[in-house]
């Protein structure tokens, strides 16, 4: 039989574009008929810092977002030699560097790094926020994040320098375990792997002892909640990332690898920046607890509903039947919606950070004015690198001729960088304003 193109794949592509059309519809009914959709100004006066003085924790969390800004220097500069391989694959400027960095190896770490340092900040912001959150910081946890952070430069070290030895075969029947597993987004080795699930564990314990005694706060503690509950879900859903072993089919592998890719990092990680980013404004004074809660529970809706079936857009050509096709193209299409909401909330943000302050009668400079611009870069390309461009590979039709083109990386680093890395530097530059003072503040915008 030939590889053509079924009649299926060219329905279901039509039918995705009608469910798009129409889910946007009722999205954007739903923004203009309720105003309590989306972030809202409830509060009359500007916010100011969170933090009078930095807890031993929250001193302890700055050298994360130190590392991760040194690890995005270092993955940019390797991105650099990945572009570089492309024009003179031999080599650069004629010196023979393929032979200690081949291409493979470079083209992993750029892509391990991003990870890497885009969930170091994450793991960094969701610590400071729960310092934040309960001012009665819990016994230990200074140690505690110490502790974690030594875990994380050896799971980030011992990778890097495993997936180098692996590629040069130096590590005989142990690369599985400690070198380069051939699986792009999941290249560590297992036993890597197995480290930074346990690291990820120890991350929500030490959540969770901030959070747990302030859950029946009257005002902080349902937000709270949820946002403990969003960070359960990022230890739990990296486990199918060793559901699979060296000699496990491909399909049975791919399954797996595209959880990976799709749930975890595009679903529940970004369920929990959205609850991080709620509990910010609920903090800061911008937005009430409803308007947060509201904001968590829909995103919360519209995230998983869509993403969860639409995550078999990925296995469109792995023997599947048209069913399995029609519903994943059809929910595939309909994560686009909750991106389309996103530009509505970059709008917000920009609303929210140019309003008056009633209280002052004055316009008073906002301290964390760089992050909200952070966010609105988050939601321009979470509407542009992961819907417009992700909407674009995602139909059985075109995912049928565009396979192994420059599509999918298209979509890869607008979402990946535009969404996720804009996320990380956002927690990043918040956490420094925070530890920084006016006038220290003033002194590093004048110089950049």
């Amino acid at each position: 039989m030939n590889n053509e193109l079924t009649h299926g794949a060219i329905l279901w592509s039509a039918l995705s574009l009608i469910a798009l059309l129409g889910g946007t519809g009722l999205a954007l009914f739903g923004f203009g008929r309720f105003d309590f959709l989306g972030w809202k100004h409830d509060r009359h006066h500007h916010p100011q810092l969170l933090t009078k003085r930095l807890s031993p924790g929250q001193l302890a969390i700055l050298k994360y977002f130190t590392i991760a800004a040194l690890l995005f220097l270092a993955q940019t500069v390797i991105g650099g030699a990945v572009a570089h391989y492309r024009a003179e694959p031999d080599g650069f400027y004629g010196i023979p560097i393929n032979k200690i960095l081949p291409s493979n190896i470079v083209r992993t770490w750029h892509l391990q790094l991003a990870i890497f340092w885009i969930a170091t900040c994450f793991v960094a912001g969701g610590l400071w926020l729960a310092s934040a959150v309960n001012k009665k910081e819990p016994k230990g946890q200074a140690f505690g994040i110490h502790f974690l952070f030594t875990a994380l430069v050896i799971v980030v070290v011992g990778s890097l320098l495993g997936e180098w030895a692996g590629i040069n075969q130096l590590l005989g029947r142990f690369w599985f375990w400690l070198g380069h597993q051939g699986w792009e987004f999941l290249d560590l080795g297992r036993a890597w792997q197995i480290l930074l699930a346990i690291g990820l564990v120890v991350w929500l314990i030490l959540v969770a002892r901030t959070v747990l005694p302030i859950r029946k706060d009257p005002q902080t503690g349902h937000i709270s909640s949820l946002f403990l509950y969003s960070a359960v879900a990022i230890p739990i859903f990296y486990l199918p990332a060793m559901f699979f072993g060296s000699r496990t089919n491909l399909s049975v592998v791919e399954m797996w690898r595209f959880w990976i890719i799709h749930l975890w990092v595009e679903g529940f990680f970004e369920l929990f920046v959205t609850t991080m980013v709620a509990l910010m404004f609920f903090l800061l004074g911008m937005v009430s607890k409803k308007t947060a809660l509201r904001v968590v529970y829909l995103d919360a809706i519209l995230y998983l509903s869509g993403g969860i079936i639409g995550t078999g857009h990925h296995w469109y050509w792995t023997g599947q039947s048209h069913i399995a096709m029609s519903f994943s193209a059809v929910f595939s299409a309909l994560e686009v919606v909750p991106l389309t909401l996103l530009t509505l909330d970059a709008w917000d943000f920009i609303s929210l950070s140019q309003r008056d302050c009633v209280v002052c009668e004055k316009k008073v400079p906002i301290p964390h004015i760089w992050t909200f611009y952070f966010l609105m870069a988050v939601g321009f390309w979470n509407f542009v690198g992961a819907g417009v461009f992700g909407f674009l590979i995602n139909l059985p039709v075109v995912s049928y001729f565009e396979v192994g083109t420059l599509l999918t990386p298209n979509h890869g680093h607008a979402a990946m960088m535009g969404v996720f890395g804009m996320l990380g530097v956002a927690l990043m530059v918040f956490a420094f304003r925070e530890a920084s003072t006016d006038k220290e503040w003033k002194r590093i915008e004048k110089v950049y």
